[in-house]
């Protein structure tokens, strides 16, 4: 047998398993340590906000919270978290539907996050994350990457009262028409983790939020073309406490 042959074997063992960092961090995650806010979310709400229709029963409010915490970490739209859950199994384990035979759909997902932006629990949310994430030294305040997504809706998508969310609009990204929102990310540019997150309107240019989505404290910011001009406007102030 040749070195090449020998080289090709595996004589029946399989390389020793090593997790990503991906899969490192969300261990880390999944102690709890940034995941405290779970026992704030009216229950009784967030069954009426993300009741799947056909009277299945809801997801629980930990999963819904750990999908959305997902959203935050890597930048998702609420299709693009739907797609994430059915083909990565590591995200499944970390929302704990591992197995389950149904998994959140996009509407449920954005049902969700409108619900702990009613109880305005979305800002707290984060920023309970990202003192965890500071405390055990996963994200520090350095430099920022800003970026946006759309956060595309269904044109038929209507409020409680009926109408259409005044909250959504239409944009045109390239020759492609979208309806929905927008979502604006700071994201820190060491370890690739949001450090804050706006949402808006979809028609609203990235470059108007570009400021707000600053810590204040980084010595470099960096964005796409969507940007262009940013630094002809007034510079943001250092949030209070940094």
């Amino acid at each position: 047998m040749t070195m090449r042959g020998m080289d090709q074997m595996t004589f029946g063992l399989n390389p020793l398993p090593k997790k990503i960092r991906k899969e490192v961090f969300l261990d880390e995650m999944n102690q709890g340590r940034a995941l405290g806010c779970a026992g704030r979310v009216d229950q009784p709400h967030a069954r009426g906000a993300h009741q799947a229709l056909g009277g299945r029963p809801p997801f629980p409010i930990e999963t819904m919270l750990r999908i959305h915490c997902l959203q935050l970490w890597w930048n998702l739209s609420d299709p693009a978290m739907e797609e994430e859950l059915h083909e990565r199994p590591l995200y499944r384990r970390f929302v704990g539907l591992d197995g389950a035979a149904r998994m959140p759909d996009e509407t449920t997902i954005l049902r969700f996050r409108h619900l702990l932006e009613k109880q305005e629990l979305a800002p707290q949310v984060l920023a309970t994350i990202n003192a965890g994430l500071a405390q055990h030294g996963l994200m520090r305040k350095t430099d920022t990457v800003v970026d946006a997504t759309i956060i595309a809706a269904p044109r038929s998508t209507k409020n409680t009262q009926g109408e259409r969310d005044p909250e959504m609009h239409q944009t045109r990204k390239g020759k492609q028409w979208h309806f929905g929102m927008k979502a604006h990310f700071g994201v820190d540019a060491e370890s690739g983790l949001a450090h804050t997150v706006i949402g808006t309107a979809a028609n609203v240019d990235d470059v108007t939020q570009a400021g707000a989505l600053l810590h204040g404290q980084e010595p470099a910011a960096f964005g796409d073309a969507g940007y262009r001009g940013v630094d002809k406007r007034p510079r943001p102030r250092a949030p209070p406490g940094s």
